[in-house]
């Protein structure tokens, strides 16, 4: 299966936002619970906010999950991250994930960081 190519950032997580909200119509349980569980998870605790969305970048990368790879992108600009930051998470990411990761930190994350910090 081809995957789906988006114009824009934005655009990627404005048709990620609709499927969360059409998905919550239709399982209302199984939503809130999850949300409970990741805002719980990515509450400040030992770990910073920004380190929790640098760390699921990385998984993101190593899982080869577009749609979070854009999502945690901007969490983590949104955190305050640096782009050497979020850049070295790219190179940890694809020590362990290869290629695969390294390739979306070639195009996808760059494009987030440009596209993103363009707004800020």
């Amino acid at each position: 299966m081809m995957k789906q190519q988006h114009t824009s950032v934005e655009a990627a997580l404005r048709h990620y936002k609709e499927g969360v909200g059409t998905f919550t119509q239709k399982l209302p349980n199984v939503a809130s619970r999850f949300h409970a569980f990741t805002e719980a998870c990515f509450e400040e605790g030992a770990l910073s906010k920004k380190e929790k969305q640098l760390i699921a970048l990385g998984i993101s990368l190593a899982t080869q999950d577009e749609y979070c790879v854009i999502y945690h992108t901007k969490g983590c600009l949104d955190e305050g991250a640096s782009e050497q930051e979020i850049l070295e998470t790219c190179g940890v990411a694809a020590a362990f994930a290869g290629g695969a990761a390294m390739s979306q930190a070639v195009t996808l994350v760059q494009e987030c960081i440009h596209e993103l910090t363009m707004k800020h």
